[in-house]
């Protein structure tokens, strides 16, 4: 397979720990050039990639087949209508969009292009949510009726960017609560009856919201999603109870952290949960509970299905319409 050549708009957390290790790693991908205001960041970790000081470089560029959009939220839809415009492949850092009708123009633009489009859903290769998948496909479970997920981060003292201004597509429920209504509308589907959702600034310099908890109505079926920057001492992070046992999942999925210490994807240890952190499940099979190991988390998997659309027309990792669904989601708790 010839390698893609990507080119990769913003260096900061999200492309410089969730993007550029992947295209260093795998042998599908040739990340050619790079956009960002402080080159100096991405000549200490790699030195035989090309910056360019502007994101329409990238764009015109004809070394460059898919664009890679990491700038801020606000900037997705300019510069992904860009990006499609002049004939490039696009993956948009989550949330999708701000506006969900941005979403369903850039869908259309992709469609009429024959482009590929798709939304950075990586957490759908966490471990503990593919753990939790499996008992719900399994049936260990039986007919799952609450479903619950946190995330939760011990944040008191408010930081000077752009995710905490009160910037379009800013605050924690764009930021986190796309992760979680993601997976759960992996899981479920979109045909919940109705939502409700508390969006809340709760630090005292906050001006942005920093807590949020969604309840999504499937009718029996309730699903709750919760964030907050104030909890010092976090509970489960999935709690699934069904007609036939519960699954309670404590801990966070390790490949975050593994970026940030500068572990590249498929070193030892890659994804590998903690024993202790295990998940418990409780049915008539194992009435007292047993520990269930974690799946591996593959945030690669991510990656090497898009090189696969790109180049065999395989299905997507996640879709344009699956990442609007997120917003339109998102959009109703808003109200």
């Amino acid at each position: 397979m010839k390698p893609v050549q990507v080119g990769l708009i913003g260096y900061g957390l999200s492309g410089k720990v969730f993007h550029a290790p992947f295209f260093r790693t795998l042998p599908q991908y040739e990340l050619t050039l790079i956009s960002t205001s402080k080159p100096d960041k991405v000549y200490e970790d790699m030195d035989d990639v090309k910056v360019v000081p502007t994101s329409e470089e990238i764009i015109q560029s004809d070394r460059v087949e898919l664009i890679v959009i990491t700038a801020p939220n606000e900037h997705h839809f300019s510069l992904g209508k860009k990006a499609l415009e002049a004939g490039k492949h696009v993956v948009i850092e989550k949330p999708f969009v701000v506006h969900s009708e941005e979403g369903e123009a850039l869908q259309r633009l992709a469609d009429e292009k024959g482009l590929i489009l798709s939304p950075y859903h990586n957490r759908r290769w966490d471990n503990d949510f593919l753990t939790v998948k499996k008992m719900i496909d399994e049936g260990a479970l039986g007919e799952v009726l609450s479903y619950e997920a946190h995330f939760d981060r011990f944040r008191p003292n408010v930081r000077d960017r752009w995710r905490e201004k009160p910037v379009p597509g800013g605050g924690i429920l764009y930021d986190l609560g796309s992760h979680l209504i993601d997976q759960a509308l992996m899981l479920f589907g979109t045909d919940f009856k109705n939502v409700s959702a508390d969006v809340k600034a709760q630090r005292e310099e906050a001006t942005v919201d920093d807590y949020f908890h969604i309840r999504l109505d499937y009718d029996p079926l309730q699903v709750i999603l919760h964030s907050s920057a104030l909890v010092r001492s976090p509970g489960p992070k999935f709690q699934v109870h069904g007609t036939k046992g519960s699954f309670v999942k404590y801990g966070m999925d390790p490949q975050e952290g593994q970026l940030r210490d500068g572990m590249m994807p498929g070193e030892t240890g890659w994804g590998l949960d903690l024993e202790q952190t295990y998940g418990i499940l409780t049915n008539d099979e194992y009435p007292e509970g047993k520990r269930i190991m974690s799946e591996i988390g593959s945030y690669e998997s991510y990656y090497t299905q898009l090189a696969e659309a790109i180049r065999n027309g395989a299905s997507l990792p996640a879709t344009a319409s699956e990442g609007t669904d997120v917003i339109r989601v998102i959009e109703a708790c808003m109200k």
